[in-house]
């Protein structure tokens, strides 16, 4: 049987990189999937007939995680559309990066809806179904720099820090409800955005990881996976790096 079949599962930002990489993934282990996008009505459909092809229900909304009333609409909409909501990804983000002596305002509210506030929105209007149900797991995207910090990413680094803090609360305020809460930290994850970067600041990147390389978006959905299905069941407000050891 496969890992996920026959649950219903939300990415949101799928349409591109990591999210993209744990949609597929996530279809290839059974999962119905509902994933949100913000732009390429396009790409949405050919990702729903994509998935669709996999034999599991697909459906792709546009929606703004990071604002209020379009994640309380979202949920209900998932709601209405596929019966049940079982698995949360909390994916959504971008990087506006800049020295904080530099960094405008709007860079940095950017980057915290849309990074953490996100978060806090999708899992609010969720969890209510999942504790009626009295299951599910919530998997937020989390980051190294999350952890370390990281020069020119203040923003960035607060909306990852803070996704930690809010996983392992969620994990003590849901736990008595049968609802998991983990983060995953990726490092140096190879995408769309990484092939624009000069080679050689690839190859810096590289020399300051163990194993030699930068991870795969299909390194990151293994774990998706894992932490989404009930071989993880006794595993909760952990934040799991994905970084080649990169950070230890």
């Amino acid at each position: 049987m496969k890992a996920l079949q026959g649950k219903v599962a939300l990415i949101t930002g799928a349409s591109r990189g990591i999210g993209l990489g744990i949609a597929r993934k996530f279809a290839e282990e059974g999962a119905d999937v509902a994933f949100t996008y913000l732009s390429s009505e396009e790409k949405a459909r050919a990702l729903e007939a994509e998935l669709q092809a996999a034999g599991v229900r697909a459906k792709g909304y546009k929606s703004d995680a990071g604002n209020y009333a379009e994640a309380e609409a979202l949920i209900n909409n998932i709601m209405a559309d596929f019966g049940a909501l079982e698995i949360i990804v909390n994916n959504a983000g971008i990087t506006k990066d800049g020295l904080l002596m530099r960094m405008s305002e709007e860079q940095w509210d950017a980057v915290i809806d849309t990074n953490l506030k996100s978060v806090y929105n999708i899992t609010k209007h969720a969890s209510r179904h999942m504790m009626k149900a009295r299951k599910g797991s919530i998997i937020n995207m989390s980051s190294v720099v999350g952890r370390d910090g990281n020069a020119g990413q203040a923003n960035y680094s607060a909306s990852k820090a803070g996704v930690i803090g809010f996983t392992q609360s969620i994990a003590k305020e849901l736990g008595s409800r049968n609802i998991r809460c983990n983060a995953i930290a990726p490092g140096f994850i190879q995408t769309e955005m990484t092939e624009a970067l000069d080679p050689k600041v690839v190859e810096e990147w590289n020399k300051m990881i163990p194993l030699g390389r930068p991870g795969s978006t299909e390194d990151v959905a293994n774990l998706t996976v894992f932490l989404a299905s009930d071989a993880s069941g006794y595993i909760t407000g952990q934040v799991i790096n994905v970084c080649g050891g990169l950070q230890m």
